[in-house]
């Protein structure tokens, strides 16, 4: 069975979300296909630990965090337009000490509702349980009645990249996409741990937040905070660099930051009498998690107080590679750059759009995620509904 629409957006997370809404007008039929159940689960994830909409902070700062699609044409959507965005769905917004910008309620559910509300307002049809399965003389999707065909004017694909499988983003849609002639990278993990293998003694440390650090690695660092886990290191402060340690940069851990060598070196050659190696580090680095790091990593220590001062300036981490993909926030890779016109219409396909996490573009966490795949999707939308109209 076949039908024909005026437009078709396959995926209901945020950039297929905000590119429906590009295309909504009086008496155009628009569907969005969603395979999972409900709509937008990876969204509602992110929202259990406090939705961060976006970085407040100028665009041209805000775009150099991102490696692709936020740029000059998108300076219509940064940050300050998705403040008004989102207040324009009734949600109360607050900025934090670091600018990134939550809910008051710091959920995702009641904004999500209120923009479904506000879709199906304006006629959109939200088909969840639709799983696409390729191009059939149109879209075939595996239905909750059936095999169905949707044939659209034009198409907004927004299925997620590859990270998080089980809500849905499990890149299913890459042999298809390729056999059409579409350029697609490889996926990797981005926004992700790392994996070490602890010694025994670091058991007792599994769950401990390493706060007070520096983490540098290609010429950049971040003193975000950070979880030892059983399987190695996660968390913001390692997310922020991850895409530069993945990629080959060494990376060394800063244990005092707010001191210099000599500062450091100069507590280090206070007489230690009777305190044992441990104790004694701890009084000088006035933490625990900071001593197992330095003795997990450091040994053997060196014996002169200059030497141990410039090993906790720069203790290196002995990283065994990144977390994979099914545990990374988010991921690289998906459809290349020049597989697109400047609308991020697909060459090979004409009247067929990308958006998202599909695209292959990388940010760290903070609100660059989230923000990059709103405006990829009313990037593609807008464009989708020009044609429309031509």
């Amino acid at each position: 069975m076949s039908e024909i629409l005026d437009a078709l957006v396959i995926g209901a997370g945020p950039a297929g979300l905000m590119a429906a809404e590009q295309l909504a007008a009086p008496g155009r039929r628009v569907v969005v296909a969603e395979a999972m159940p409900t709509p937008a689960r990876k969204f509602l994830m992110a929202g259990k630990s406090g939705l961060n909409l976006t970085k407040d902070e100028p665009f041209e700062a805000f775009a150099a965090r991102v490696s692709g699609y936020l740029d000059e044409k998108e300076t219509g959507f940064g940050p300050a337009e998705v403040l008004a965005w989102a207040r324009g769905l009734g949600v109360e917004l607050f900025t934090g000490s670091t600018g990134r910008v939550f809910p008051v309620g710091m959920k995702a559910s009641p904004m999500l509702r209120a923009w479904l509300g506000r879709l199906a307002g304006a006629g959109i049809e939200l088909r969840t349980g639709w799983r696409w399965s390729g191009f059939d003389d149109g879209f075939r999707f595996q239905a909750p009645h059936g095999v169905q065909v949707l044939r659209p004017k034009v198409a907004v694909l927004a299925l997620g990249g590859a990270s998080w499988p089980r809500l849905g983003s499990d890149a299913g849609w890459v042999p298809w996409i390729r056999d059409a002639g579409v350029e697609v990278a490889p996926f990797r993990p981005a926004n992700m741990g790392f994996r070490v293998d602890w010694s025994q003694p670091m058991q007792q440390y599994y769950g401990a937040a390493v706060k007070g650090v520096a983490i540098r690695a290609g010429g950049q660092d971040s003193r975000g905070e950070w979880v030892i886990s059983q399987g190695g290191i996660e968390g913001g402060g390692v997310y922020e660099l991850s895409a530069i340690i993945r990629d080959g940069a060494p990376a060394v851990l800063d244990l005092a930051p707010d001191l210099g060598i000599e500062t450091l070196a100069g507590r280090m050659s206070r007489p230690r009498g009777k305190l044992s190696v441990g104790n004694w580090l701890r009084r000088v680095l006035g933490d625990s998690v900071k001593v197992a790091l330095l003795l997990e990593w450091g040994r053997p220590l060196p014996e002169t107080p200059d030497e141990l001062a410039r090993l906790c300036k720069a203790l290196p981490m002995r990283l065994q590679g990144p977390m994979p993909l099914d545990r990374a926030i988010s991921s690289a890779g998906g459809i290349m750059a020049a597989a697109l016109d400047a609308d991020l219409q697909l060459h090979a396909l004409p009247g067929v759009f990308a958006a998202g996490e599909m695209l292959d573009w990388e940010a760290p966490t903070g609100g660059y995620l989230l923000t990059t795949c709103l405006a990829t999707g009313r990037r593609a939308g807008r464009a989708a509904a020009r044609l429309l109209v031509t």
